[in-house]
């Protein structure tokens, strides 16, 4: 059975730090794209960061670009998302997610991620 779990989030002042981490289990990742999706209070689940399984590449929403950066553990079964500069506007609950690497689909395209964790809470105060 595959699991994410994620871990991480808090309350923290607007312009302060927070890294989130999500760890899968089940299966093998290693050819899988891992990532992370948000979602605010009344409005759509929305893109944040995906990191490739095959060749590491990095993609991010314009919005976070320049103060997230996702990565992934040596066993690429590990997802983490640092956060600096962070904004009110940031607050939402954030989703670890995965998909098979062989998707062509944007990967701001949440239907297309079988894989889904339950979701860590970020505050931010301002």
């Amino acid at each position: 059975q595959v699991q994410l779990v994620e871990s991480g989030g808090g309350l923290v002042q607007a312009g302060g730090s927070l890294r989130l981490s999500c760890a899968a289990s089940g299966r093998t990742f290693t050819t899988y794209t891992m990532g992370w999706f948000r979602q605010a209070p009344g409005k759509e689940r929305e893109f944040v960061a995906v990191i490739t399984g095959s060749s590491g590449s990095p993609y991010y929403a314009d919005s976070v670009k320049g103060r997230f950066t996702v990565s992934r553990g040596n066993a690429k079964n590990t997802v983490y998302l640092q956060m600096n500069g962070l904004k009110p506007e940031d607050t939402a609950v954030y989703f670890c997610a995965a998909r098979p690497d062989s998707i062509v689909r944007p990967y701001s395209t949440r239907l297309t991620y079988p894989y889904w964790g339950q979701g860590t809470q970020v505050t931010v105060s301002s």
